[in-house]
């Protein structure tokens, strides 16, 4: 199960990788990342990227396996 797990998280990480890499740069700089929106914000989630989508649902994968993989050892 733990050899299993962490082939998985290997894969995940090295997506996670490239797909941050693959994403083009936004000249917005950390103003959108720390509450640069307003409350007009409230749908965001429509108006990600399809790259910006597989970046979170790779981010939070990589996050449980991690703690997956502590919780085993």
């Amino acid at each position: 199960m733990r050899i299993l797990l962490s082939g998985l998280h290997i894969v995940i990480s090295i997506l996670l990788m490239i797909v941050v890499l693959a994403q083009q740069r936004k000249q917005g700089g950390f103003s959108g990342v720390f509450g640069g929106g307003t409350q007009a914000d409230a749908g965001q989630w429509q108006r990600f990227s399809g790259m910006t989508k597989v970046t979170i649902v790779l981010a939070v994968a990589f996050m449980v396996t991690s703690v997956c993989l502590v919780l085993l050892s």
